[in-house]
This record gives structure tokens, C-alpha cells and sequence, in this order.
């Protein structure tokens, strides 16, 4: 689709120029060629570039009339890209280290000032992705950084996305954080593990110091088979969550019983519907509330569900009771009696020291006034 409305104007403007002055072909000096202009789009604004473009005068080298771009360009942003590179890996940096979605990312570059739409967001995901696949497949890189540190400590683990699939293996430098082997297998035994090991073994120009990984025993075999003597540990991770099992079964036990005791959200959101009061908004707020907390999992072993449950319950039963004693206690009792987490029956006070109070919870019929069931 093409741009229904004009960029504004840019704020910035800028000249480049290539650095090289002669042809490094044949030595003659470069003349002028051609000059471009193009506006790209930065975190800092909108900046307009004048490009000079050189070119070889000689007709018999093989750069003749062949436009050499100045070297600062690469720098800006990709060929033919309105973006800048800066903008490109802010998505990348949002996306995969703060988990957030397209449409995050798109509000927040439209926070800062950059014209972008949804989908050109998803665009600049794709050329992010491409570019960490250059440089992860950049072997030359790799192998002289790996150089430079002395040694590895390789990283072994397996993701399955639903079973009956295959299993991508992924082995990486925990010091440098480089992906060194990425590849799906169709089986996880013994051997296929051992040969991948040997393949990373074979192209590392540093000795292994230690592996890491979880307590998979065909992992454990192929490591002692392929790398005896080197130090295998197991993943922290894993080994705290394997400490902490006991306690996640008496908490994830405990959160069973609280739910019991919270049943019955539906009915008090029925009884609301088609009522635009305050009574029947807050009422739906606490039922929204109580639903989250119901829904909300932790995750073990350092965050645990059903305490989790407990205090945001907590939470709740102390705002109920607060409204309870504003007056407003026979629409909150109801949300109150269901979220409990002490399953209580007795009804809430709707004031200090129980007065009864003057209105909501009160009607009076012919001379005789009593509490509304």
C-alpha cells in the first residue's frame, strides 16, 4: 500500500562522502559521479542524508563508471530501507528481550516520535532476524572470538514444540553467549547427541572446559562418551526445581482449596448484567479481579501459584471489607462471601460496632423497617 500522506520534514540534515579518493584497482583518482539524497527514519527523528557518489574515469579498469556509495551509509540503514538501523534493532531488543508484541512495539515507536505502521513493524522483525543470522553463521567472527577467550563452556538443551515433533538441539557457549550448533533431530538417543558433540568439538579452536545441561541420561552418555574427563554439571534451573518439588505439591495443593472455596463467580456476574450503577460495575470489577487471581499461574520454584493466590484472595476480602463498611454491604457481601478464603458464612459488619446502617441494606414496610434478605 502505498503512503497515503507525506512525510513531515526532516529535522536533521546531513552530507557524506566516500573516503577513498582514488580507484583501488587501477590508482586513478575518483571523480564525482552522481549525488543522491535519502531521509531515514531514526529514534532521534527524521534526518536527511546528501550522498556523493564516486566513480572510476578510466575506461579501461573494471570499475569504470561503477558508483562507490560512501562507507557511512552501511552505517545508517540497509540498502533501500527508510528505516535506520537503530529502529530495526530497537524491534529486535523489544520483541526478544522484553517479550512484547508487534502492536507494543508499535505504540511505543509512535511514543517516541517515529511514523511507522503495524505491518512495517513486522517487516523490520524480519531484516532483525536476518541479520542475527549472518552473524551467528559468520564463522570467521566466531572462531576469532572464541579464539580470544581461551576456552568454551558449552550449554546442551532441547526444545519440543508438541510431542511426536521433532526436537531442535541447540548448543551454545555460555561465556561468549554464541550459538555454535543449531539442528532438529527426529530421536534423542545416545548417538545422534554424541555426534552433534563431536561436530562442535571438531570446529572449536579452544578446549571445552565444562558442559552444562539438564539431567537427561542420553545427554549424560553422550557427554562422558564424547568428552570424558571434562566437568558435566547440571542446569541450576533444573536442579532447583527438582529440589523444590516437595514444595510445589503442598502449594499447588493449597491452591486447589482455595479455589474450592472461591466457586461461584458466574452467578454474582449474572446477576448484574444490563446494570450501568456503581453497585453493578464494582461488582464486576471484584468478579474480574477474583477471576485473574483463579487464572494466574506461578511459576515454580521461585514463584509459587498458590501463594500467590492466597495474597491476591487476601487482597480482595480486605477491599470487600472496606466497602462493606461504607454502606454498601448487601451488593459487596455476595462477592465478598464467594472470594473468601476463609469460606466464611458469617456476613460482614456494615459498620462499626454493627450499627445497622441508614441506607442501602434497609427498607421499611408500612411502620416496620427490617433487613433485607
Amino acid at each position: 500500500m502505498a503512503r497515503q500522506r507525506p512525510r513531515p520534514p526532516a529535522t536533521t540534515h546531513r552530507h557524506l562522502e566516500p573516503l577513498y579518493e582514488r580507484c583501488w584497482v587501477c590508482g586513478r583518482g575518483l571523480w564525482n559521479f552522481d549525488t543522491h539524497s535519502r531521509t531515514v527514519a531514526t529514534l532521534d527523528g527524521l534526518v536527511h542524508y546528501t550522498l556523493t557518489i564516486r566513480a572510476c574515469p578510466n575506461p579501461t579498469c573494471e570499475r569504470f563508471r561503477r558508483g562507490y556509495h560512501p562507507e557511512a551509509e552501511g552505517v545508517v540503514a540497509l540498502p533501500h530501507s527508510e528505516f535506520g538501523l537503530d529502529v530495526i534493532a530497537f524491534v529486535g531488543t523489544q520483541r526478544y528481550q522484553e517479550h512484547r508484541s508487534v502492536p507494543e512495539i508499535h505504540r511505543l515507536l509512535s511514543a517516541r516520535g517515529v511514523g511507522i505502521a503495524a505491518r512495517t513493524v513486522t517487516e523490520l522483525l524480519h531484516r532483525y532476524e536476518e541479520l542475527v543470522t549472518v552473524c551467528l553463521t559468520d564463522r570467521a567472527r566466531l572462531q576469532e572470538q572464541l579464539t580470544g577467550q581461551g576456552a568454551v563452556v558449552l550449554a546442551i538443551d532441547g526444545m519440543q514444540p508438541d510431542a511426536g515433533q521433532e526436537v531442535l538441539w541447540v548448543i551454545r557457549d555460555l561465556l561468549a553467549g554464541s550459538v555454535l550448533l543449531a539442528r532438529s533431530l527426529l530421536s534423542s538417543t545416545q548417538e545422534d547427541l554424541a555426534a552433534l558433540l563431536r561436530e562442535v568439538k571438531e570446529g572449536l579452536p579452544v578446549p571445552i572446559r565444562g558442559v552444562v545441561s539438564d539431567g537427561q541420561l542420553a545427554i549424560r552418555a553422550a557427554v562422558k562418551a564424547v568428552l570424558p574427563g571434562v566437568p558435566h554439571q547440571l542446569c541450576q534451573f533444573h536442579y532447583l526445581k527438582e529440589a523444590a518439588m516437595p514444595i510445589y505439591e503442598a502449594d499447588r495443593h493449597a491452591k486447589k482449596e482455595l479455589k474450592k472455596q472461591v466457586r461461584g463467580v458466574r452467578p454474582i456476574e449474572r446477576a448484574v448484567e444490563g446494570r450501568e450503577d456503581p453497585v453493578a460495575q464494582a461488582t464486576r470489577a471484584y468478579c474480574q479481579a477474583v477471576r485473574s487471581a483463579l487464572t494466574d499461574d506461578g511459576r515454580p520454584p521461585l514463584c509459587a501459584a498458590g501463594l500467590q493466590l492466597q495474597e491476591r484472595l487476601t487482597a480482595i476480602q480486605a477491599s470487600l471489607r472496606g466497602v462493606a463498611k461504607k454502606g454498601d454491604c448487601r451488593a459487596s457481601f455476595r462477592v465478598w462471601k464467594s472470594s473468601s478464603t476463609e469460606g466464611s458464612r458469617a456476613r460482614p459488619r456494615c459498620g462499626p460496632r454493627s450499627r445497622p446502617p441508614t441506607g442501602g441494606c434497609m427498607r421499611r414496610r408500612g411502620s416496620s423497617t427490617r433487613r433485607r434478605p
